[in-house]
């Protein structure tokens, strides 16, 4: 008997019944849908699927079981979080130990854990499991995502690897706190705990701790602060630069341009970033000042790392100088690398705008570096991603001043915390009223999805024109 045989034929009348009908034309439909969304706007599928896991965390985060008083949490409060551990900033208005039950906190940790694969990876994952393929279009801003554009037949490969690069990072630093934990004191299982929770915060840069005083009582601690150094730092580099170093190590003439100039400003501002930290706050009482040189040191590299999106904190950042506020300010905008955890407008932007300058200076007609002629269109597309980022600053900074009254100092730095995905506040999240809450919510949507999505969208609009208008050069400065 053949195969055709001994299988029953299925009646030409046959239907399946009706409720089954139903969730498979609710599944094509959404199918088609998604399909049809990123092979024609991958940054809107970006921006769809972001908003989508933030409403369904907002919908978990109110419910009763995820507060430790078991009622329900109110939803600005709820969304506010949802939108922080998504956005992997960082921002609380409500203590992650006290108020949240230990499935709100899990809740947290899976929503940083997702938010910290990236809008690109995330839609591009979405459209995977939904539609099984990715169109051409959808293909080109993935693989743009990890700057590998010329390899789209490996997308899924490339995704993979992400997912398995956080897992491996997150693992190893992981089983480096547990045993100090342990040591410290505390249960297996909490111990185990708490290593999970601050290595999955620490390398998706999002700063969020399950303990009431943070990390405050371990600022001498070296076995715990190193590890969060490096996790955060690992993070802020981006998966395309972790490859990289993966498939080449440290053989610098291996690495490709955006490698280079991402791992050279990163350490630039690392070391920049310290330096002038501890200047500013070496006598300064009330923060590193009674410490011993040692632990001053410690602290400035410390702060140095996270002001560019790490959001852990050892000080109170209203004990500042007003001068290291507003150098915090400047890192904390200029973030880390793309496509990383870190926030900002990117340290491969202010790279490009930084050779811009010189080869204006000197007369060039392109802009060079390494060997590398960098395009006018990246040129653009960083000056958009720039302005966009001041304005989105100005813009929150103006409603945030009228909701609160609060002093210029401390919205500014609320404000470009929250936009760059830090996570450093001076309390003003937690003190401002649930309008104020709105616009921070708001604001680290935007600054999460919003310059990224830009940047990918603009990198592949481009228009053939059949004709020029004559040049005129306006005054510039």
């Amino acid at each position: 008997m053949t195969q055709s045989q001994s299988r029953p034929r299925t009646p030409a009348s046959w239907h399946p019944p009706a409720q089954e009908r139903e969730g498979l034309w609710i599944f094509t439909r959404l199918r088609d849908f998604i399909d049809d969304i990123a092979n024609t706007s991958p940054a809107r599928l970006a921006l769809s699927a972001f908003a989508g896991v933030c409403l369904v965390f907002t919908f978990l985060l109110s419910l009763p079981v995820s507060s430790a008083s078991g009622t329900a949490t109110p939803i600005h409060q709820a969304l506010f979080t949802a939108v922080s551990a998504v956005c992997v900033t960082g921002l609380t208005v409500v203590s992650t130990a006290v108020h949240w039950s230990f499935f709100g906190q899990l809740v947290i940790l899976v929503g940083i854990f997702i938010g910290g694969l990236g809008t690109l990876t995330l839609a591009s994952l979405l459209a995977l499991m939904v539609s099984k393929r990715l169109g051409v279009r959808g293909k080109i801003i993935a693989a743009e995502s990890m700057n590998n554009a010329g390899r789209l037949g490996e997308v899924g490969t490339l995704l993979r690897i992400v997912i398995t690069t956080s897992v491996v990072i997150e693992g190893i630093l992981a089983l480096t706190l547990i045993p100090r934990f342990l040591t410290l004191g505390e249960p297996f299982w909490q111990s185990v705990w708490h290593g999970i929770f601050y290595s999955i915060s620490a390398f998706n840069n999002a700063g969020f701790t399950p303990h009431s005083d943070g990390i405050v009582p371990y600022e001498t601690d070296l076995w715990i602060l190193i590890p969060l150094m490096v996790g955060v730092f690992l993070g802020s580099l981006g998966f395309p630069v972790v490859m990289v170093l993966q498939q080449n190590g440290l053989n610098w003439k291996k690495w490709n341009l955006h490698t280079k100039l991402t791992i050279q400003v990163s350490f630039i501002l690392l070391a920049a970033g310290a330096f002038l930290w501890a200047l500013m706050e070496w006598d300064n009482a009330r923060t590193i000042g009674p410490m011993g040189f040692g632990d001053k040191i410690t602290h400035s590299l410390f702060a140095s790392v996270m002001t560019r999106s790490g959001g852990f904190n050892l000080v109170d950042q209203n004990h500042m100088e007003s001068t290291t506020k507003l150098l915090t300010d400047a890192l904390m905008f200029a973030g880390g690398g793309s496509a990383s955890t870190a926030g900002g407008i990117k340290v491969t932007t202010i790279a490009v705008m930084f050779l811009a300058i010189i080869a204006e200076a000197r007369g060039d007609a392109d802009v060079k570096v390494y060997g590398r002629t960098i395009p006018q269109g990246t040129m653009r597309v960083a000056i958009s991603v720039i302005v966009a980022g001041a304005t989105l600053v100005s813009v929150s900074a103006f409603l945030l001043l009228q909701i609160s009254g609060a002093s210029l100092d401390r919205v500014l730095f609320e404000t470009i915390s929250a936009f760059a995905t830090v996570g450093l506040s001076t309390g003003l999240s937690a003190e401002v009223a649930p309008e104020g809450v709105y616009v921070l919510t708001a604001l680290m949507f935007a600054g999460r999805v919003g310059t990224v999505t830009l940047a990918a969208a603009l990198a592949l609009r481009q228009r053939s024109q059949l004709y020029h208008y004559p040049e005129e050069r306006p005054i510039i400065g």
